[in-house]
């Protein structure tokens, strides 16, 4: 029986172990990146004493070096991947997050793993991506990449003006989509995902949602069928009163 072999990157917590978590319950095996290793290792320690197939795999996705190590020991180990799950991010600002305010430097820390992050990722995997039967890339986005929006006076984002985070993920959305055309006459899709507000680390647990339920909008994608959609922001429609379905650019 094959395996479904499955990257996260950030996999070490929030919306990331999660959905490491609700892949390993479906039997795959799950490549647990984290640029940490203690905790890259913990969260695989966690996964494998609830009975997934978990491993840790180094991976800053802002060092090149540290990407094309991934790359090697997954081609090594494993010789292809279905799924990468692009999910490592940070979010930063500056000031009181206006656009006035913010630095060059916080936005290029932003990008660097946000955005940059994303292409060195995605670039370096795509080789074994493109040996499996149907691979699957996700991109972990955000509403807040969303221009329309971000600018529709009456909508839930209304008042956000921070530009690091937003941009990024716009950016990201533009990324998705370049790769989709790219991928269109392979049976790989690429498509960016929208988990929504969650409770989690990264918004000193603010958010609304849970990171398990911010997951399911990563493990959809990941598990389309072959007549599924490629080249879509899905997800989380909070403007639309919740659900799940495609989202604006």
């Amino acid at each position: 029986m094959t395996t479904t072999i499955a990257l996260v990157t950030g996999a070490n917590r929030g919306i990331g172990l999660a959905t490491a978590r609700q892949f390993g319950a479906r039997g795959w095996t799950v490549l647990v990146a984290a640029r940490d290793a203690a905790r890259g290792r913990e969260a695989e320690r966690v996964l494998r004493a609830e009975g997934a197939d978990a491993r840790f795999v180094p991976l800053d996705v802002t060092d090149e070096a540290s990407v094309a190590a991934a790359a090697e020991l997954v081609e090594r180990e494993y010789g292809q991947l279905d799924v990468l799950v692009n999910n490592a991010g940070i979010v930063r600002a500056d000031g009181s997050a206006s656009p006035s305010e913010t630095t060059l430097a916080t936005l290029r820390e932003v990008y660097e793993t946000n955005v940059f992050g994303v292409v060195a990722v995605t670039n370096a995997f795509l080789p074994l991506l493109r040996k499996a039967p149907a691979a699957r890339i996700v991109n972990v986005s955000s509403e807040v990449g969303s221009i329309a929006a971000m600018a529709d006076p009456q909508g839930a984002l209304s008042e956000l003006t921070s530009v690091p985070y937003p941009s990024s993920k716009a950016a990201l959305n533009m990324v998705t989509a370049m790769y989709a055309k790219e991928l269109r006459d392979t049976a790989i899709k690429v498509n960016a995902a929208n988990p929504g507000y969650c409770a989690t680390d990264f918004n000193h647990h603010s958010g609304f949602r849970t990171a398990e339920e911010g997951a399911e909008v990563s493990v959809h994608l990941a598990t389309l069928p072959a007549d599924g959609p490629s080249g879509l922001l899905w997800g989380y429609q909070m403007d639309a009163g919740g659900g799940y379905g495609t989202l604006p650019w």
